[in-house]
């Protein structure tokens, strides 16, 4: 039995996969941290899910987030008029960040909470990087994504729920696990006493990989 994944929106990726892209041998998956601790909680978080999609056979790639200057949109809806998979602010790594994305077969955006809610990069690399791929036919469509969020006490359903508004709105895929994609962990190694978190995380990992292998037996055998 697929746990975690709705099988009608599964077969929705695997349609959008075949469009794009013509031979893959092996899928990809990003994973973004949000926190300006490169090696803290939230990076500890991820890692616990890319070493399962690693075992997995599936490639990733972790992208440090927080702590990098991301400028916030500007609304000026200049990708609209451009269409050219771009935004037009060109000061920082967004528009290299957009071109990543769209060739992945998904990404997890990990974020500790921020006043109940994602850290400022995190929030500025959702609002541009969603409005260039709405701007450019939904470039992020039926693509995977899936939240990972590390909180002290609580606001982690809040920061939670902001990620997946994104991917809910670019129109992609979100893979669930036994519980919502969180872990609770104040110092640097304290999440890692959240045995309940760290036993979702993998869960996390084995439905994402679980997918992946579902829609390249599709792709092979039809």
């Amino acid at each position: 039995m697929f746990t975690g994944i709705d099988m009608g929106l599964a077969r929705q990726l695997l349609i959008y996969r075949q469009k794009a892209k013509e031979v893959k041998t092996m899928s990809r998956i990003l994973a973004f941290n949000g926190s300006p601790h490169r090696s803290g909680n939230t990076s500890m978080a991820l890692k616990e899910v890319l070493e399962v999609l690693n075992t997995e056979g599936v490639e990733t790639e972790l992208i440090q987030l927080g702590g990098v200057k991301i400028t916030p949109c500007m609304g000026c809806r200049k990708c609209w008029e451009t269409k050219d998979e771009k935004c037009i602010i060109n000061s920082d790594v967004v528009n290299e960040l957009i071109a990543k994305m769209k060739e992945s077969d998904g990404f997890i955006i990990g974020s500790p909470v921020y006043t109940s809610n994602v850290t400022a990069e995190v929030k500025a690399f959702m609002d541009r990087t969603n409005f260039v791929s709405k701007a450019n036919g939904n470039l992020f469509k039926g693509k995977i994504g899936a939240a990972v969020v590390v909180a002290t006490k609580t606001g982690a359903t809040f920061a939670y729920s902001a990620i997946n508004f994104m991917f809910g709105i670019s129109q992609m895929i979100t893979v669930g696990s036994t519980y919502w994609n969180s872990a609770f962990g104040k110092h640097p190694g304290d999440i890692m006493e959240d045995i309940e978190g760290i036993e979702s995380l993998h869960v996390l990992g084995s439905n994402i990989a679980e997918l992946i292998k579902m829609l390249d037996r599709e792709e092979n055998y039809g």
